[in-house]
């Protein structure tokens, strides 16, 4: 499997894919490749096929559209482009399926191991040093951005992830998280004694 040439499929479907850029420091490219990352570090402890974790985490945000879930865009697109390059078709329908389904992630259904790798690892790249990084640029971008509001809005994205461990499908991940929450909560205590 060529995977240089797949991420830069994946970079140019990112830039390509008419998604609205939520702020302008936010990549999807970026994001995807985070992603990845994690996937790659979770497979390694957990298993699951490799090429599988590696595929679905690369192609899961290609897709976009107005009208319909970027899940189900992005795997008819995934699948398209997969069998161009003459891949497995049980790989394709396997990929395809972690694409389609991997924003649900309430979801009671009996995943496989590397759907359940592919949603952690999109799950992960929600919180943590990036997030707690990303509310703060946020908050630059806002009129009358000050060091307050960042710390307001750090604490409420906290409030509202930490919760969020119950989506994790997995023991690593769930570990995990709760270190990356862990670290927001002494980051939110620092800040407090540094601001008020």
């Amino acid at each position: 499997m060529n995977y240089a040439e797949i991420i830069e499929y994946v970079k140019k479907m990112t830039s390509d894919n008419g998604r609205p850029p939520m702020y302008p420091f936010r990549s999807r490219y970026e994001h995807t490749m985070r992603v990845y990352r994690w996937a790659i570090k979770l497979q390694s402890k957990l298993g699951g096929d490799l090429d599988i974790i590696a595929l679905a985490a690369l192609l899961h945000d290609i897709g976009w559209s107005e009208d319909r879930p970027h899940g189900e865009v992005g795997a008819e697109l995934a699948v398209e482009y997969l069998d161009s390059l003459g891949v497995d078709p049980d790989i394709i329908r396997r990929v395809g399926e972690i694409i389609m389904i991997h924003e649900d992630k309430d979801t009671d259904a009996d995943l496989s191991l590397e759907c359940k790798i592919v949603m952690d690892a999109d799950l992960l790249d929600e919180v943590g040093a990036v997030g707690v990084l990303w509310d703060a640029m946020a908050t630059a971008c806002e009129d009358e951005a000050s060091y307050k509001k960042a710390y307001y809005r750090i604490k409420n994205y906290y409030r509202i992830n930490k919760p969020k461990i119950r989506r994790c499908k997995t023991d690593a991940a769930r570990t995990e998280y709760a270190k990356r929450m862990q670290m927001i909560d002494n980051y939110i205590l620092q800040l407090e004694k540094e601001l008020f």
